[in-house]
């Protein structure tokens, strides 16, 4: 090798390390370039040490926390075999999981700035000048011989932008918030899924219920209507007194189709909860007595922030705003890009992966935005207004876990209460009514008695069992204010001394 070409050959290595020089020193700034424009929000919130009507002490807080599948503790098959189907099949779960692979895509394609993008291109060019382009005035073509000629090149081609204000990271960060709060999404909508078939589960069976029991009556009223006119037909009653015991026959006769209607509604609200044809569902119901109404402790308010996926998901989509924040805070920056481009270049194709054919161009870039029509600003000012808007639902969603978990509670509470007063009320009513019926029978009693003592009986009936409806649907929704079951706290082992 000629002393020329050692001299070109150090003189073109010293530019390349004179290059990587300033390339190295500008990666290892990146992280504190990323660390200038850091934005979080403070929710400044104020957790409550206990709830109002929950344990003051942290121990029965904890007493009978509700279990991953809080279902199977009403203890109905039934019950228990709806849910899981809706688990596994309900379509509003589907695309929640859909929305999932969504969003785990969308925090590939933010990550991808980080990473250099390189591309290889490969060509074969053949090309032919004009022959016809030659001086007007000699008369004659200039180009008489072919003008023919080949290109052969193939090269790789790498871009990176170097991240030193943190704008890609930040994309990213938002990306994986944004994912993070598509699983709580999910959790949501099981949760809701799983309430929803509970609720309309106990809605049939209150229905049949109070189907059961409005037969019952027709059956008692029409038996006291017999009775009735058996005295007419002995000049011991008036026509009246049939009219009013058949005005209240019809009146118990005409509840029954809107309980028919509850009941077969309900049934096909469950049948879609699972994804099934109403045709292809069979729920047999039962009744609301044979569901064990479980006990169940709130917990201490602090640990609901963390167990509650509508807070969960509400927290994510902050973080995400608060990267998207930074990162529209840095557009604003200065952009520095590097491109590096090699390869070969022959016009002989035999000769393309000769050293001699070899090419390469390093290319470092700077770009400052000056003026845009304020349309970074306008950014900017756009993403700080949605990270307020997604603060304060951030707050509302803790503030509502704590107020719903709190009504709840004073829900269970007062529907209990309601269940066993209505309770002593029905036998007090039933006592009645066989009494006034037995002296019916007997002819010591008016039949304006009979029909008080009926009346109070078939509304105190109805009365129970829509009460004990109330109270499982308060449980429920207990179990939804918690955010569902909660994994069971690890047992810590003390040493014996």
């Amino acid at each position: 090798m000629g002393s020329g070409s050692w001299i070109l050959d150090w003189g073109a290595n010293r530019r390349v390390r004179r290059f990587l020089k300033v390339v190295c020193g500008a990666v290892l700034m990146q992280p504190l370039g990323g660390c200038l424009l850091t934005d979080r929000s403070n929710p400044a919130l104020d957790i409550p040490l206990f709830y109002r009507d929950g344990p003051r002490k942290a121990a029965g807080a904890q007493a009978a926390l509700p279990p991953l599948d809080w279902w199977r503790s009403f203890h109905s098959r039934e019950l228990t075999k709806l849910i899981e189907e809706a688990r596994e099949a309900n379509l509003d779960i589907a695309a929640a999981v859909a929305r999932i692979v969504q969003a785990d895509a969308q925090a590939r394609i933010a990550g991808a700035p980080l990473l250099p993008a390189v591309d290889l291109d490969a060509n074969a060019t053949r090309s032919r000048s004009s022959q016809s382009t030659g001086s007007v005035n000699s008369g004659a073509f200039a180009g008489s011989g072919r003008s023919e000629r080949n290109l052969f090149s193939a090269s790789l081609t790498a871009s990176y932008e170097i991240d030193f204000w943190g704008k890609n990271r930040a994309a990213l960060r938002a990306a994986e918030e944004n994912a993070v709060a598509s699983r709580y999404d999910r959790e949501v909508v099981g949760l809701t899924t799983i309430v929803g078939v509970a609720n309309a589960y106990f809605q049939v069976l209150a229905a049949q219920d109070r189907l059961r029991v409005t037969r019952d009556n027709v059956a008692s009223a029409s038996r006291i209507l017999n009775v009735i006119k058996q005295r007419l037909a002995a000049g011991t009653a008036s026509a009246l007194e049939v009219a009013q015991q058949e005005s209240l026959l019809n009146t118990e006769r005409a509840t029954i189709p809107p309980l028919e209607q509850t009941l077969q509604q309900n049934k096909a609200t469950l049948a879609l909860l699972i994804a099934q044809p109403y045709e292809r569902v069979n729920v047999r119901g039962g009744s609301l007595t044979g569901i064990t109404v479980p006990r169940v402790t709130p917990g201490l308010p602090s640990e609901l922030i963390a167990r509650r996926p509508d807070i969960r998901e509400a927290e994510a989509r902050l973080a995400a705003a608060d990267a998207n924040v930074e990162n529209a805070r840095a557009q604003m920056l200065p952009r520095i890009t590097l491109t590096a481009q090699g390869g070969y270049q022959s016009a002989v194709l035999k000769t393309l992966l000769r050293p001699e054919s070899a090419f390469y161009d390093l290319t470092a870039g700077l770009t400052q935005p000056i003026f845009d029509g304020f349309r970074l600003q306008g950014n900017l000012d756009l993403q700080k207004g949605l990270q307020d808007e997604l603060l304060q639902d951030y707050r509302k969603a803790v503030i509502s876990g704590f107020t719903d978990v709190d009504k709840a509670l004073i829900a269970v509470r007062q529907t209990a209460e309601t269940v066993r007063l209505q309770t002593e009320v029905v036998n007090s009513s039933r006592r009645a009514f066989d009494i006034s019926e037995q002296r019916l029978n007997e002819g010591t009693v008016d039949l304006v008695t009979v029909l008080q003592t009926q009346q109070t009986l078939f509304q105190a009936e109805d009365t129970l069992a829509q009460a004990r409806l109330a109270r499982l649907l308060a449980v429920v929704s207990l179990y939804q204010a918690l955010g569902g079951g909660w994994s069971p706290k690890p047992v810590v082992a003390v040493n014996a001394r």
